[in-house]
């Protein structure tokens, strides 16, 4: 997006700076980066990074609204309403596309938000190895609002252990060393000390939940939620039998699952931005747009783009059963923003946000983007592809 510094990015690159770069990155956690890592990081400038804070100020606006929690009771599932919710999710993730308009003109589109930790460990690590071997700008930054990695990792640890023994501090996942975001959590429990536990491992006496550290019997205070409901759901045959963490438990969430949905897809119709295109709960649309084929059609509850509908047709939205799980969404025109030696690659920002217990708002932190070259960002869109999967962006100071 600085075509001066892509330019020059492009000019240099190699395979083998590549492959020395893949090998090195590799070589701290050998084998746990389940996921491709692209050619290269993007240039973002100053004017664009402009509005696409704004756009994420402005929901957060919305999301501190005394009314927002009434507006988004109905977005949790009544069987996976967690006791003891807290004021505020602990993090947030705004997902932008990089897109263009009618008139040829870049600009950020909100995809998706989540009231939930995405990579914030794996970030403190790769966009390091990424600098060690190719020229990254001095004025560019992945980090936001003054952080380095000493303050970045001292913000998280303060958030997720703070005054808490460790040992009393969990990040819960479902089988956590076969997630394709394993190296994620390796990463975190190496910056702040926290062990990740499988849900299957974690028991309860009373109210109290405990699980084994390193053969110890040891009670959890405080839980770096990682599990999602979906998720639970299609493994919980084979987990067998494991607590039911809707219950009302004597932890603390970091952050509380409920933020989940609250913070998703169900929270897109309430805004209205230049920077979030147009979106509909479906059951609530008396007439649907004549112009169809520009939107996509998204269940609320599943992740990973499980489920979209991108070529909408009315016979997809009269076959539709619960109409009240589901969105409509005016598509936006990814552009092929980022030059690679066999054609240009879109690319999705996801801007990344700490909220500690006390603030006003949450922060801006750090950022990790996925680039793409198939119909949707996401692996299964990109197999065989070059200069395509995740990322990060950096951004003019």
């Amino acid at each position: 997006m600085v075509p001066s510094i892509r330019e020059e990015f492009n000019k240099a690159f190699t395979k083998e700076k590549y492959e020395a770069f893949l090998e090195d990155l590799n070589s701290h956690y050998p084998g746990t980066i389940d996921f491709r890592i692209a050619e290269t990081p993007e240039f973002i400038p100053k004017w664009f990074s402009d509005q696409i804070i704004d756009a994420c100020e402005y929901i957060i606006d919305i999301i501190l609204d005394p009314g927002f929690k009434k507006a988004t009771e109905k977005a949790i599932p009544p069987e996976e309403n967690v006791a003891n919710e807290t004021d505020h999710p602990h993090f947030i993730a705004f997902d932008f596309g990089v897109c263009e308009n009618a008139n040829g003109e870049l600009g950020p589109q909100l995809i998706e938000m989540q009231g939930f930790p995405t990579l914030f460990g794996f970030q403190a690590y790769y966009p390091e190895i990424v600098r060690k071997h190719f020229n990254i700008p001095s004025n560019y930054s992945h980090y936001f609002n003054g952080h380095t990695k000493d303050s970045y990792t001292r913000l998280l640890k303060e958030l997720i252990v703070g005054d808490t023994p460790v040992e009393h501090v969990i990040l819960l996942e479902i089988t956590p060393h076969t997630q394709k975001t394993r190296v994620d959590f390796y990463c975190t429990q190496e910056l702040i000390g926290v062990e990740p536990v499988c849900i299957s491992d974690v028991y309860a006496e009373g109210k109290d939940l405990f699980y084994n550290r390193n053969g110890i019997k040891t009670r959890i205070e405080k839980i770096y939620n990682r599990v999602i409901f979906d998720d639970l759901k299609a493994n919980k045959e084979r987990l067998g039998d494991i607590i039911d963490i809707t219950k009302d438990w004597n932890v603390k969430w970091i952050t509380h699952p409920n933020w989940f949905y609250r913070i998703s897809k169900y929270t897109l119709p309430f805004i209205k931005h230049p920077c979030v295109p147009e979106t509909f709960f479906l059951n609530e649309l008396k007439q649907p747009p004549a112009d169809l084929e520009n939107y996509v059609l998204k269940p609320l509850f599943s992740f990973a783009g499980q489920g979209v509908v991108i070529d909408v047709t009315m016979a997809d939205i009269e076959n539709i059963e619960d109409p009240e799980n589901w969105i409509l969404q005016r598509k936006v025109r990814y552009a092929d923003v980022i030059k690679t030696p066999d054609g240009g690659a879109k690319v999705e920002i996801r801007m990344m946000y700490i909220w500690e217990d006390g603030a006003a708002r949450p922060e801006l932190v750090t950022n990790l983007s996925r680039l793409s070259k198939g119909k949707m960002i996401g692996v299964r869109y990109n197999k065989d592809k070059e200069w395509v999967g995740a990322s990060v962006a950096f951004f003019e100071k």
